[in-house]
């Protein structure tokens, strides 16, 4: 909820009202928070109370450096050895994409497009960096959450998709991170938009 933006940052989370959403106990609701508050996603006020963190945009823009890095990389890789069954699973995932787009599921859609990443960093031999940058991404994470249902946002994702895939078919490695520069560039890029639209949400 707090990564979908449905619990929008700065709101005040109250752990009993928590326990009776999910109907758990104190403890696992009190392990969650404590876990949220290590990814930078609450902050925990001792005697106070417990808030959803704003999105940090300096750490939102380390995320973006660490997984373009790793990203582009990844697709030299694997555009100078194309492999026709990455090839397949990475359409796949597009094709998923254009189906949840279709029936406007965001949810699915989102699912489809992390699925997509993941595939690069396994077929790249790198499967364990992906956790990692799941882990640094919560907030730009959540600044592709604003910027998806803009109109044509997710049209230009699955075009952008398709073209990488299309370079790495083609065994273009240039052209594949010249394509993934430009993809991962568009949430930050958009992310002053944003910042005037949703004033409240974001720290500098």
């Amino acid at each position: 909820m707090i990564l979908a933006v449905t619990l929008a940052p700065g709101t005040a989370l109250s752990r009993s009202a928590l326990q009776k959403q999910f109907r758990l106990s104190s403890t696992p609701i009190r392990d969650a928070l404590m876990r949220l508050e290590e990814v930078g996603l609450v902050n925990v006020f001792p005697q106070s109370g417990t808030i959803v963190s704003l999105i940090d945009v300096p750490l939102a823009r380390q995320a973006q450096f660490l997984r373009l890095s790793i990203e582009l990389e990844a697709l030299r890789k694997l555009a100078l050895s194309p492999d026709t069954e990455v090839v397949r699973q990475l359409r796949v995932a597009i094709a998923e994409q254009r189906s949840s787009t279709r029936d406007g599921d965001l949810e699915r859609f989102n699912e489809a497009d992390l699925a997509f990443h993941k595939i690069l960093y396994d077929a790249a031999g790198v499967a364990d960096l992906w956790a990692l940058v799941r882990r640094q991404s919560v907030h730009i994470d959540r600044i592709r959450r604003l910027h998806l249902p803009v109109s044509g946002k997710a049209g230009q994702i699955i075009r952008d998709h398709s073209a990488i895939v299309k370079a790495i078919a083609d065994g273009d490695p240039d052209r594949a991170q010249s394509e993934l520069r430009a993809h991962l560039s568009q949430s930050l890029a958009f992310s002053n938009e944003l910042r005037v639209r949703f004033p409240g949400y974001f720290k500098e």
